[in-house]
């Protein structure tokens, strides 16, 4: 019997694989069609509303159907995935300033996250790009071609690391716009009375001087959130970049 190693080798991703079967009936769907119902059931109830069964059901269709064009949930959500990142804006023209084009692929992203909160429950993989995924790394290594000294690995560690922390940022908006519960209220109190007691001064500081809205915190929805969310998303990643793009003193 093949071990578990065989198996995973002998995996080929929905994108090396035809639309559909040379055998069989003429197709009554397309993956196009797939994906939209997908996507249109994780908008509505997160990731965990996906499957071939509740996809088939949207369509009208049985799950057996739907065999012909994937072969599993997987490729569902491979196929969600691109569809949605094929939303983010491309044909931007590059200014030539790493950090300047990064930032603004970076702010591009986040809403196409906050739109689609479910992709931020896709579990994490190495190289789980597809054709407008490539499309997007392409984007990126072209804006830190300016970046002198920078290496190939290096470049993808930097794109590795914005695409982290977007996700990080993104996370946060999104339980910053729902309504506090009362643990929550309950911890911001805490955090507050704790502070004020005198003994932790640094902490007292930080908070007096905005720390509570920050990434750690989120911001609370109301007048002027939208954009302070913004401008504080666009100051961490900044930040960010300017240390990852760096010349390296240990080089």
């Amino acid at each position: 019997m093949a071990g578990n190693g065989d198996q995973e080798a002998e995996a080929v991703l929905v994108w090396e694989r035809p639309e559909r079967g040379a055998r069989g009936p003429a197709p009554e769907r397309s993956r196009e069609q797939l994906t939209a119902a997908a996507i249109g059931l994780a908008d509505g109830g997160g990731l965990a509303a996906v499957s071939v069964r509740q996809v088939a059901r949207e369509l009208g269709t049985g799950p057996a159907s739907l065999y012909r064009y994937v072969a599993g949930r997987d490729d569902l959500v491979d196929l969600m995935v691109d569809a949605v990142t094929g939303e983010i804006d491309l044909d931007v023209e590059l200014t030539g300033d790493p950090v300047v084009d990064l930032v603004a692929l970076a702010a591009r992203t986040q809403e196409v996250q906050l739109r689609h909160p479910w992709l931020l429950e896709v579990a994490p993989e190495a190289m789980r790009v597809g054709p407008r995924g490539l499309d997007y790394l392409e984007f990126a290594l072209r804006a830190l071609e300016p970046v002198p000294g920078l290496t190939g690995q290096g470049k993808l560690e930097a794109v590795a690391v914005l695409n982290a922390l977007v996700a990080m940022l993104s996370g946060v908006e999104l339980r910053a716009r729902r309504s506090p519960t009362g643990r929550q209220a309950a911890q911001s109190a805490y955090l507050g009375t704790v502070a004020g007691r005198g003994g932790h001064p640094l902490l007292a500081r930080a908070l007096a001087g905005g720390a509570a809205g920050g990434p750690a915190g989120g911001s609370q929805p109301g007048a002027g959130a939208s954009i302070e969310a913004g401008a504080r998303f666009e100051r961490v990643v900044r930040r960010v970049l300017a240390g990852l793009l760096a010349p390296d003193p240990l080089a």
